[in-house]
């Protein structure tokens, strides 16, 4: 039985009035999950987010409505598909994505439904007698009997990850009492001040993004001083590089300045400076000389007063 019209008008009420309160939105996806289950995530989300449901049509329905006011909620419309939910937060997106994804409930394979993941059988026994090897067989599981039972000779998949699950292998899998799937809500799109993204973006770190910035700006820098084209980011290279020509300058004509002087005293006395470096090393290392042997004589006098024996000797 469908909603009534009071019961729709009070839904597009609480819509708006958690659109105007939060500012992110959480696409989830609720296939399989439980009642006890989606209390027990609407409980984690106690104070951080706030789970609405509602049937697809009376949700494009109430955005639709919104959008005079609210337009960038056109973005959202073409992810309200499938049997999804949404989680109204102002918290930190990827908190409340861990909490929305924490709680998973095993499953077992059921016939038709599709696999999230790949599902294999480990070797080993299996425990089963022997008149069930057909199970094996119409998989194409290599077994052998051992010990009177059906013992499985190496690891095989049986379920591919986004291939529906078949009747055979739904059947062997409950045989051999393997779970191999888990259930739960899961964030399909992320909407947050307008922008539409999906929820890995959540796991990229500030480091990736330091790194990327300074990739681009790097970039940037050397097209610029290739067409020698200036930008923001090439004009400090454009400045030393300036510098080093006009020491060349210096250096091959009469004409000086304070930055090369210093250049031109090395190259016309080269020697001086070769001089001054090892003069400045002996310096550094006079004072761990100095301390070296008063170390020597501590430990002279300790060995001294001692004599070899203990305290109590």
């Amino acid at each position: 039985m469908g909603a009534t019209r009071a019961q729709k008008e009070l839904y597009f009420i609480k819509l708006k009035e958690l659109i105007a309160k939060y500012s992110s939105i959480f696409v989830v996806n609720v296939d399989n999950v439980g009642s006890n289950q989606m209390h027990q995530i609407r409980v984690a989300l106690r104070g951080k987010g706030i789970v609405v449901m509602g049937k697809n049509t009376m949700v494009r329905r109430a955005l639709r409505s919104i959008l005079s006011e609210y337009p960038q909620f056109e973005r959202l419309l073409p992810h309200v598909k499938g049997n999804i939910g949404f989680v109204f937060t102002s918290g930190d997106l990827k908190d409340v994505r861990d909490l929305i994804t924490a709680n998973k409930v095993a499953a077992p394979a059921r016939a038709g439904a599709l696999a999230p993941k790949d599902v294999s059988i480990p070797a080993g026994n299996t425990g089963m007698e022997p008149g069930k090897t057909s199970f094996f067989q119409a998989l194409g599981i290599p077994t052998k009997i051992a010990r009177g039972t059906i013992e499985i000779v190496s690891d095989v998949k049986v379920v591919t990850a986004g291939t529906r699950v078949g009747p055979s292998e739904a059947m062997l899998l409950n045989m051999l009492n393997i779970s191999p799937f888990t259930y739960g809500m899961t964030v399909i799109q992320i909407f947050d001040q307008g922008n539409v993204f999906t929820p890995d973006v959540l796991d990229v770190t500030d480091k990736e993004l330091i790194d990327r910035f300074l990739s681009g700006v790097q970039t940037i820098a050397a097209i610029s001083l290739a067409l020698h084209y200036p930008t923001l980011v090439s004009v400090m290279h454009s400045l030393v590089n300036s510098y080093k020509n006009l020491i060349a300058v210096s250096l091959a004509t009469d004409y000086t300045f304070e930055g090369a002087e210093k250049a031109k005293e090395y190259l016309a006395n080269p020697d001086a400076f070769a001089a001054a470096a090892p003069a400045a090393a002996s310096a550094e290392a006079a004072p761990a000389a100095e301390a070296a042997p008063a170390k020597e004589e501590e430990k002279e006098e300790e060995s001294d007063e001692d004599m070899g024996f203990g305290l109590f000797d």
